[in-house]
């Protein structure tokens, strides 16, 4: 089975690149190349670029692209039902890739072989003086309000129709593992959400690459970049409030996953989040079934708006 070994990449388009590219710069990310059709941003690691933005008269989420390790892996996936055959990249960065299509049509494609970049400075994460560990001696945190390097894509959240069907069209052209579950308040089942993500053995990854949950909605609910640490999405908090940016609900801790978030609409009403201090796991990880409110799935911290979990 072809597996996926990291998330490469979200797809979006809207009229007007120009915006997006700042809506984007504020948010910490980094230009990679920009045509009159295309936009590619990419954060502080490895990765050629992570966020593609394509020029269109509609302002809409198109999709995804996963890495896999290998050329077989693409024969693999070009081999199942509704898959493009092994294709030229012929986006920056090149390599190889198989285009496929989600049951609710989000575009969601396997990529090998693309250009690595060299990673960009950033600083170390800030040593913090809790009561019993003080890490920080002789020095202090100066951290200046300014747009907070995004170091990598970390997830994205789909609302689908059918939530097996689109949980069992991912897990089979990615050997995705479940982390956790959705059920309603107080019941054991349906299913109505999965948390997934790679399985890299005892690699530890992410707790989620993915959230796919059932809905009357088709649609991305957000998309999520890790930075360094509190002080960067505290101090980002403030840099986007000061853009006038419209904020959508944080700062605050996740339950399941674990994440400090902060979420905010960019300027085409789009959810997404910075995040810091997210679970980490291998493959011999457990999925529990979580069952309660949606108010409850935040620890700490802003409560979420009426609309958030719509």
């Amino acid at each position: 089975m072809a597996k996926a070994i990291d998330l490469a990449k979200v797809i979006y388009q809207v009229p007007d690149l120009a915006l997006m590219e700042q809506a984007l710069l504020d948010f910490g990310l980094f230009p990679v190349e920009r045509t009159p059709d295309a936009l590619f941003m990419r954060g502080t690691g490895s990765q050629h670029h992570i966020h593609e933005t394509r020029r269109g008269d509609e302002a809409r989420f198109i999709g995804a692209a996963f890495e896999v390790s290998s050329r077989e892996d693409l024969d693999e996936l070009a081999a199942l039902p509704g898959s493009s055959e092994v294709l030229p990249n012929d986006e920056p960065g090149g390599g190889w890739v198989v285009r496929m299509t989600m049951p609710d049509g989000f575009e969601i494609n396997a990529i090998w072989g693309r250009e690595r970049v060299e990673p960009l400075p950033v600083r170390k994460p800030n040593p913090f003086n809790a009561a019993h560990d003080k890490q920080r001696v002789n020095a202090s945190i100066r951290t200046p309000r300014e747009p907070s390097p995004v170091i990598r894509l970390g997830h994205f959240v789909l609302h689908v129709s059918n939530h097996d069907e689109s949980v069992a069209w991912l897990q089979e052209r990615f050997g995705f593992l479940p982390s956790d579950y959705f059920a309603p308040p107080g019941q054991q089942s349906p299913i109505v959400g999965t948390f997934l993500r790679c399985n890299l053995g005892k690699q530890l990854v992410d707790h989620h690459c993915m959230l796919v949950l059932q809905s009357d909605r088709v649609t991305v609910h957000h998309t999520s970049y890790e930075v360094q640490d509190l002080d960067a999405i505290m101090s980002a908090h403030d840099y986007l409030a000061s853009k006038q940016w419209k904020l959508d609900c944080g700062v605050g801790r996740h339950l399941l996953g674990s994440q400090v978030f902060d979420y905010w609409k960019d300027p085409f009403g789009f959810r997404i989040e910075h995040y810091t201090d997210g679970d980490v796991v291998d493959a011999d990880y457990k999925p529990s079934i979580f069952n309660g409110t949606a108010q409850e799935t935040t620890q700490w911290g802003m409560e979420p708006p009426s609309d958030f979990f719509m």
